[in-house]
């Protein structure tokens, strides 16, 4: 008997393809050189599933995982019982014994460092955000101390200039701090800085086969893990002068055939995505009229309905539909909506 979730997940699907993110890993590992691959999960693997990605990262040689709050690293605990995962951001109060109990190591940005955790020292070395002073740093006991890192601003900006800084800013500290990993280098660094690998690196974005430069992924050796299709869940001819969507934003200037896709805002195709393009069938087409939070609509040819849809994959990249929200292709990946009430997904790896 086919369920009511069952018959909503065939409004679109998302596809992790764990082959191209084995491959993103050799990848990365290549370019670190010496130093390890530090995987980072946070936020569900950017959206592509924490779980899964954890695994494959691991397999593929990953030395260990990286997250942002203590609850991801407990979730990924009942799973990898042996892996190293370092909690990037701060604990919240509250938080310190089950963080223990799951044997986590933890990032400090002030310099008063919790008992009974592995200890990675966070320093701000020009980035302003979480982290404590070169001083503070060098005057706090090392008991527990088993990490140095720091955090690069510019690394994916054409500007070397800040990121340079930065880099020799940490190689003065780490020099301080011989016999703990020393750790700075995100996936635009990894790419892009062979000075800055120390003795591990942090990928999160290229794991996925997402640019951090913004541009093609495949100019960097990276395939794109995600994709996500739905179809043509009608077509429709609006005739001369006729419009779609709210506000009227599109208007037919001949008769003009338009088909409405069954995902919307609420799924995570973002509002501001009127004008993208997306591929029906083998064709790419623009997309027309205010995007709705369950829908939106496309210009079309001769594509009857049921034609399928892709929204991102098959060469309709995360960085297009960045470029035209005037963000980064994080955001598109993290901000798709992966839930059974609404999206099938499917894993296939090979």
């Amino acid at each position: 008997m086919t369920t009511s979730i069952q018959r909503a997940a065939r409004r679109s699907e998302i596809t992790i393809d764990l082959g191209a993110l084995r491959s993103n890993v050799r990848r990365l590992r290549a370019a670190a050189g010496e130093a390890e691959l530090w995987a980072v999960v946070k936020a569900d693997a950017y959206g592509h599933g924490a779980v899964d990605v954890a695994r494959v990262a691991l397999e593929e040689g990953a030395a260990a995982l990286c997250v942002a709050t203590a609850p991801e690293g407990e979730a990924l605990r009942a799973s990898f019982a042996d892996a190293r995962i370092l909690v990037m951001g701060p604990l919240v109060p509250g938080e310190e014994t089950f963080a223990r109990e799951s044997r986590l190591e933890i990032a400090v940005s002030r310099p008063e460092i919790p008992g009974g955790f592995p200890v990675h020292l966070k320093v701000d070395t020009g980035m302003g955000r979480y982290g404590m002073t070169e001083e503070e740093a060098l005057s706090l006991s090392r008991d527990d101390v088993v990490g140095l890192m720091s955090h690069l601003a510019t690394a994916d900006e054409p500007d070397e200039s800040f990121a340079r800084e930065q880099l020799e800013r940490f190689e003065k500290l780490a020099e301080r701090f011989d016999g703990v990993v020393r750790h700075v280098a995100n996936s635009a660094a990894t790419l892009r800085f062979p000075d800055a690998r120390f003795d591990a690196v942090r990928c999160g974005v290229a794991l996925y086969g997402l640019s951090p430069f913004g541009n093609d992924p495949a100019e960097h050796g990276l395939e794109p893990v995600l994709s996500w299709r739905s179809h043509v869940a009608q077509a429709k001819e609006l005739p001369a002068g006729a419009s779609t969507g709210y506000g009227r934003r599109f208007r037919a200037e001949r008769p003009t055939r338009i088909g409405l896709v069954p995902v919307g805002y609420a799924d995570g195709f973002r509002r501001g995505l009127t004008g993208a393009e997306v591929l029906v069938g083998e064709t790419r087409r623009r997309v027309v009229g205010t995007i709705s939070m369950d829908s939106f609509a496309v210009e079309l040819g001769d594509e009857p309905e049921g034609t399928p849809v892709t929204l991102l994959g098959d060469g309709i990249l995360a960085e297009e539909h960045a470029r035209t929200l005037g963000t980064i292709n994080y955001e598109i990946t993290c901000g798709i909506r992966v839930s059974a009430e609404r999206a099938e997904r499917k894993v296939r790896d090979g």
